[in-house]
């Protein structure tokens, strides 16, 4: 359950990793410090100032004759820095008078009445500089006004500025830096993403750190292999079915020229299905070429592109886009994709439908029919070049196992992929998915 709550990213993650045990080690040390040293100091220098103010009451008491007691004010001032006068008639204030910045109060309430025996009461806000301490004597009241730093520890918040302070600027710093690491690995990421879509990011250059730097020319050897591949492989099988039609014509001759018997009829067939063969290659070769750049269209344009071809054919189809969908995709190779699943759809079945939407971070493409369809048990099977179905239905343009083929391949260079699926107008459902 904890790590539906943990980051998802590496620059967070790295974050949860290096700057908060910084924070986290600073916040202990400074309860530890604050709760042991910080305490142990404020007590030590209560526990003295009560000591004094409780030495000079005794001696208050002791001396009750008036030059004795000016001369104890005297010494107290001197030698203790201990300010004292004494007040007739008035009796010590009930409630103390507290501070709620200051959170020693109780441990000068205690040490206060560990070294007096007599009421007392004290005041830790009237004063910046001070703290005043009353103690109630039978005749009056002794007034004590000790310097506030006697009292506490007066330090601690210039000892909170600088460990915020430096906390918060070597946390930034460390942050800066990591950014600035993360920023190579979401451009490498970047450039790999651009590329799976098929779009070349020439202007990509490793940055970052060692490691970072091995990965982004590790990419550009892999994207430059693929390439190269993908070139050869084009390169060939158009080269094969070009070479092809020269045989063929000359044998597409050498036919018309014989007779019509029942054997030359099947061997122009055979001619015909190897036309058709060569065509259906090369369109495969065409849709791996891939040298169309990436564009913006308008997607309800592309499929009433799509739309009239179908209708010089013959055929209608309904079509339900959204207004102002635009794509950015290869736009020949969309649209051949698009019309081959309409075709197949026109071919086995009598209606077929062509709708879009916009979802979260993708754009779905939908061709439905109502046609017999295809066992689910086949709809990855179909995809797989040169497959060719033994039931009614072929999904496969002309029958030569390369439509869908096409279809899947010019989605998947986009970065998205083709799906199979049961209609809901009885027949056959295919969902192009393309990212935004």
């Amino acid at each position: 359950m904890l790590r539906r709550y943990l980051p998802k990213s590496l620059y967070a993650r790295v974050v949860l990793i290096v700057i908060l045990p910084i924070f986290m080690m600073q916040a202990v040390i400074t309860v530890v410090f604050f709760d042991r040293h910080w305490d142990l100091v404020t007590a030590n220098l209560s526990a003295n100032v009560a000591g004094q103010i409780a030495l000079v009451t005794r001696l208050y008491e002791e001396n009750p004759e008036r030059q004795a007691r000016a001369d104890i004010e005297q010494w107290a001032l001197e030698d203790l820095d201990l300010s004292v006068r004494f007040e007739t008639s008035r009796a010590i204030p009930e409630k103390d008078k507290l501070s709620p910045f200051n959170v020693y109060n109780s441990t000068l309430d205690r040490k206060l009445s560990e070294s007096i025996e007599k009421p007392f009461w004290f005041n830790t806000r009237s004063w910046p500089a001070y703290v005043e301490v009353r103690v109630q004597l039978n005749e009056g009241q002794l007034v004590f006004l000790p310097l506030r730093d006697r009292v506490f520890a007066t330090t601690g918040p210039i000892f909170l500025f600088w460990l915020i302070g430096t906390s918060v600027l070597l946390g930034w710093i460390a942050i800066v830096f990591l950014r600035n690491q993360v920023r190579s690995i979401l451009r490498l990421a970047s450039a790999a993403e651009a590329f799976g879509r098929g779009r070349d990011a020439p202007e990509y250059r490793p940055t970052g750190a060692t490691e970072v730097r091995k990965a982004g020319y590790a990419f550009i050897a892999m994207r430059e292999r693929i390439k190269r591949q993908l070139d050869q492989r084009t390169t060939m099988l158009a080269g094969v079915s070009h070479d092809l039609r020269t045989p063929l014509t000359r044998i597409k001759l050498a036919l018309a020229m014989e007779s019509d018997t029942p054997e030359v009829a099947a061997l122009r067939n055979d001619v015909l299905e190897m036309e058709r063969m060569v065509e259906a290659y090369l369109e495969f070769a065409r849709s791996e070429a891939a040298d169309e750049d990436p564009d913006v269209f308008d997607l309800g344009e592309m499929i009433g592109e799509v739309e009239n071809n179908m209708k010089r054919t013959g055929h209608s189809l309904t079509v339900d886009i959204p207004a102002g969908l635009v794509v950015t995709a290869r736009r020949s190779a969309l649209k051949r994709a698009v019309g081959n699943l309409v075709s197949n759809g026109l071919r086995h079945a009598d209606n077929v439908w062509v709708s879009a939407a916009r979802l979260d971070r993708h754009i779905e493409i939908y061709v439905d029919d109502d046609g017999p369809g295809v066992d689910p048990l086949l709809y990855e099977e179909v995809f797989k070049p040169f497959t060719r179905l033994d039931e009614a239905r072929n999904l496969n343009e002309s029958g030569m196992g390369l439509g869908l083929t096409v279809v899947r391949d010019v989605a998947r260079s986009h970065g998205g992929d083709v799906t199979l699926d049961k209609s809901g107008e009885g027949g056959l459902k295919a969902v192009i998915r393309l990212p935004i």
